[in-house]
């Protein structure tokens, strides 16, 4: 079953002026994985979570945390 998009995740990617391959190149996996990330087709790990909010200079809660 899809997660949810993740939206603030692309947003901040853009405030970046990084394409999902300019991200995906930072955190060492595929454009494909950034992408999926960004549909909800993919849960990522903590691992790549951290090193996706290091390249991007936001926080783990910035970025995937739920308020509901």
């Amino acid at each position: 079953m899809p997660g949810k998009k993740n939206l603030r995740l692309k947003a901040a990617r853009a405030a970046h002026d990084m394409s999902q391959a300019d991200l995906a190149i930072a955190v060492g996996v595929t454009r494909q994985t950034i992408g999926l990330i960004e549909s909800g087709g993919y849960n990522p790990t903590l691992n790549l979570c951290i090193a996706i909010c290091k390249a991007l200079n936001v926080t783990l809660n910035d970025l995937f945390w739920e308020d509901e």
